[in-house]
């Protein structure tokens, strides 16, 4: 058994004490002290060493105690930032956020599927550096990029499949690290939805959320599983493709040919050109307004949708239990007419009673959550103990 070291127990109490400014807001040194039960000396000692290192910043007195006011302490943005990009069939997007969480930018660039993935590599590299470039003019260091693609990506590295961008086995990892040319950049690529439950879990607003099943429709069905507050990763980040499930005997429409967004549009908007399918956003816009209207077709496909949708997350609920299950992106938008039949469903066939505890709820990130988890994956490398090198102020 291997004895941790003074470095060892360090980084440790420096992540108690970033996890909890994270987690609670500014904070006085004894406040910490008194949350995370170390003593009133270490918290001292180690405030001081984040506030050298541009993480921490004084921000004031706080009045909200008996006797002299204490200096409360908050995260500082103005030195680190990381970025998500995120890949869809019909757009690329760019967020970047501070080292306090708060948003530097959000873009989105058109963008078309080929035949030639090194093309739209290119495009994605384009984006990343102009990105990276804008954060650095700021004044702040990037800490990382991750990059949010729909299927299979291995190992934080290797795309192997993804079917709505017609990939397989591309590297985009070694491309846009050889691209970015920083020091210490640390550059990933992960499952769209898996980065998404990160953001849900983070930024979704909900109380815990140490388990919790986010759904993504933005290219087949996919999820992202947390799990005791963990991102279920599988042995080579295979995970979460249950648009795949047949609902029925060998043959059978699978759960995507079901309940996926595309298939919901071609049935409620039977006279929608397929060519349109690109960018589902106007129809899916179209459909609200019908289904708002009272339209019967529109309402069966919706009211269909969200049977098939609850049998595939009783799959699910069944597998590894969440407290929460949580609709993104266009499924998001249609919330108000999925949940009542998926809700129905899922409890008809969880074998938990009570569906298992399962809440269903919709996500209010809209449609870049994948974006925004790719981003906040390198603050929580921070926030566990893996501070950057220093930067002069």
């Amino acid at each position: 058994m291997k004895t941790a070291d003074f470095t060892d127990v360090r980084a440790t109490n420096l992540a108690v004490v970033l996890t909890h400014l994270r987690a609670n807001g500014p904070s006085s040194r004894a406040a910490i002290a008194a949350s995370t039960g170390l003593n009133k000396a270490t918290v001292s000692s180690l405030t001081s060493d984040l506030i050298g290192q541009r993480l921490l910043r004084e921000t004031g007195l706080t009045g909200n105690r008996i006797g002299r006011p204490a200096t409360e302490l908050s995260l500082d943005g103005s030195a680190y930032a990381a970025i998500g990009l995120q890949i869809a069939a019909d757009r690329l997007t760019a967020l970047a956020v501070d080292f306090a969480g708060e948003q530097l930018l959000l873009w989105h660039r058109a963008f078309e599927k080929t035949d030639h993935p090194g093309r739209a590599v290119s495009a994605i590299t384009a984006l990343a550096q102009r990105a990276a470039s804008r954060v650095r003019q700021q004044g702040r260091h990037v800490l990382g990029l991750t990059v949010a693609v729909p299927g299979l990506v291995a190992d934080g590295s290797t795309v192997r499949l993804s079917p709505p961008l017609g990939w397989a086995d591309v590297d985009l990892h070694d491309v846009l690290s050889g691209s970015l040319r920083q020091s210490g950049l640390t550059v990933a690529v992960a499952n769209h939805a898996g980065l998404a439950a990160v953001a849900e879990q983070r930024h979704g607003g909900h109380p815990g959320g140490a388990n919790l099943t986010f759904v993504s429709g933005a290219a087949g069905i996919e999820v992202g599983i947390v799990v005791d507050g963990r991102l279920l990763h599988g042995a080579h980040g295979f995970t979460g493709q249950i648009g795949r499930f047949a609902l029925g005997p060998a043959g059978a429409p699978t759960l995507q040919d079901l309940a996926g967004v595309e298939a919901l549009v071609r049935r409620a908007l039977p006279e929608l050109d397929p060519e349109s399918f690109g960018d589902l956003t106007p129809a899916i816009e179209q459909l609200i307004v019908q289904a708002k209207a009272g339209d019967a077709t529109t309402l069966g496909a919706l009211r269909d949708t969200g049977c098939h949708l609850g049998r595939g997350l009783a799959l699910v609920t069944n597998l590894v239990n969440p407290e929460l299950i949580v609709l993104g992106d266009h499924y998001a938008a249609l919330a108000e007419w999925l949940i009542p039949a998926a809700e129905a469903e899922l409890a008809r066939h969880t074998l938990a009673p009570d569906a298992g505890g399962a809440r269903l709820v919709a996500s209010t990130l809209g449609l870049h959550a994948a974006a925004l988890g790719g981003a906040v994956t390198h603050l929580d490398r921070v926030d566990t103990g893996a501070l950057p090198r220093l930067i002069p102020a």
